[in-house]
């Protein structure tokens, strides 16, 4: 599948935006007029008390556009099957690759697709592919070597969606094992084969605003020590995003010890993988010397909460974590639910349970992660998930007359939308300027639920 030239559509004249109610930063605002041009916020005026003339009306309360910072979209083939029994975090991938083993690039294409409108009903406006998947069974390349990727940045494009696609350097099974039968689609044989295929997906992408390429180093355990900086450097390189699964099991933790003596985080740091263009996804198991590295390195963490919780994978040290210097972004990963205002809902209550206190973050700090931060973690700078003169014009609406938040303060909306809105709250989601869900209905996938189903149905042996 070629790489979609169409590019994510913008307005090309100004276009006002009333919402009812506006977080701006720290503050509801009721009656805010947003102009938009050329796929940007150019002004925003407070104090609207009613629709200026011709204005697209946005009742509820509007943030900016939430960003999903780390998705695996073929997990989403999975929800309900792997919450039969019990098990371990190891026979749910037993699952996971059953279903990898299955796809093609126009299989991956149609799933994806689905997927990220699911993201754009739930307000999702930009995502962070965490993207692995590169060859046939086998391992054998495609005519086309990046046609799974090619295949992912269409979807999102369909889908009315901005994407990071993070492509994956996976290179072995373990500390110095070959892949699997399983893996082998998944690697390039080494980081440097990776690179030069990264490299001519990157090379591809130029026209495509709605697209950006980061790279990602799937584990310590899927890339050796000595290939890291490979990865690193082609990162850094392009100023691109770069993200990990650190410490997500205590038995990578354990084998990494085994292999070089020191915990994963201590080994990203001194192979040069640390850095404020890095996100460390989930950091669950750390040491306080681990936290203190990410910190001073200004690395990132995503935390996936609902994914963490479904693996019983536990509760990472995301407070400590921010105050030594980490931000916070949010990700829904396995896609057992798409929906970030759980994401971000779910870190506050997980640290309240692992602590017995409540307030380990405001409801503002909350929306800040699944939104700017989450923007930033993927690479698309100062200029995204606010609601700013010069920002992208990413928006998404919250019911605030839905059996969960009727009756609720208006200027407690933050509050409301973290701790009681969910994403069947969304009402309207606006990308670029365009708007992709309308009154709680995709413009361009008109139905999702059965499109989920269609592809979902064509992985089932």
């Amino acid at each position: 599948m070629q790489v979609n030239a169409q590019t994510q559509q913008t307005q090309q004249q100004t276009q006002t935006y009333w919402l009812e109610q506006a977080w701006l930063d720290t503050n509801v605002e009721p009656g805010v007029a947003l102009d938009v041009a050329d796929g940007r916020i150019t002004a925003v005026h407070k104090g609207a008390d009613t629709p200026p003339p011709g204005a697209e009306i946005l009742r509820g309360l509007t943030i900016p556009g939430l960003a999903n910072a780390h998705s695996h979209a073929f997990h989403r083939a999975l929800r309900g099957t792997v919450q039969v029994g019990s098990g371990t975090f190891w026979t749910w991938r037993e699952i996971m690759y059953s279903v990898a083993d299955r796809l093609t690039p126009e299989t991956y294409h149609a799933l994806a697709r689905a997927v990220y409108a699911e993201m754009a009903l739930a307000g999702v406006t930009v995502v962070g592919e965490f993207h692995y998947l590169h060859h046939a069974p086998g391992g054998t390349p495609y005519a086309d070597p990046n046609a799974m990727g090619e295949a992912l940045i269409a979807a999102a494009s369909e889908a009315g969606i901005r994407i990071t696609l993070l492509d994956t350097a996976y290179v072995s099974s373990g500390f110095g094992q070959p892949p699997n039968k399983h893996q082998l689609r998944f690697s390039d044989g080494t980081a440097q084969a990776w690179a030069e295929r990264a490299s001519l997906l990157a090379s591809q992408l130029k026209e495509q605003d709605h697209a950006r390429i980061g790279a990602a180093i799937h584990s310590v355990r899927a890339v050796p020590a000595d290939q890291l900086a490979t990865v690193a450097e082609w990162a850094g390189a392009r100023r691109a995003p770069l993200h990990v699964h650190l410490s997500e099991q205590t038995a990578e933790n354990d084998a990494c010890h085994a292999a070089h003596g020191c915990t994963p985080t201590r080994l990203l740091a001194d192979h040069g993988v640390l850095g404020p263009r890095t996100t460390g996804v989930h950091n669950t198991h750390l040491t306080p010397e681990d936290i203190r590295l990410l910190g001073s390195a200004s690395t990132g963490t995503c935390m996936c909460p609902t994914t963490e919780r479904d693996l019983a994978d536990g509760i990472g040290p995301a407070a400590a974590l921010q105050k030594a210097g980490s931000p916070l972004s949010l990700g829904s990963d396995s896609h057992a639910v798409i929906d970030l205002l759980e994401e971000a809902r779910a870190m506050e209550l997980n640290e309240r349970l692992r602590t017995r206190t409540r307030g380990h973050w405001t409801a503002a700090a909350l929306l800040r992660a699944a939104t700017a931060d989450g923007y930033a973690a993927l690479g698309w700078g100062d200029d995204a998930g606010v609601l700013e003169p010069g920002a992208l014009a990413d928006f998404t609406t919250i019911a605030l007359d839905s059996v969960r938040t009727a009756g609720t303060l208006p200027r407690l909306g933050a509050e409301t939308a973290v701790f009681a809105a969910t994403s069947a709250d969304i009402r309207h989601t606006v990308v670029g300027g365009r708007h992709v869900v309308r009154d709680g209905v995709h413009t361009l996938i008109p139905d999702v639920p059965s499109a989920l189903a269609e592809s979902i149905e064509a992985l089932r042996g």
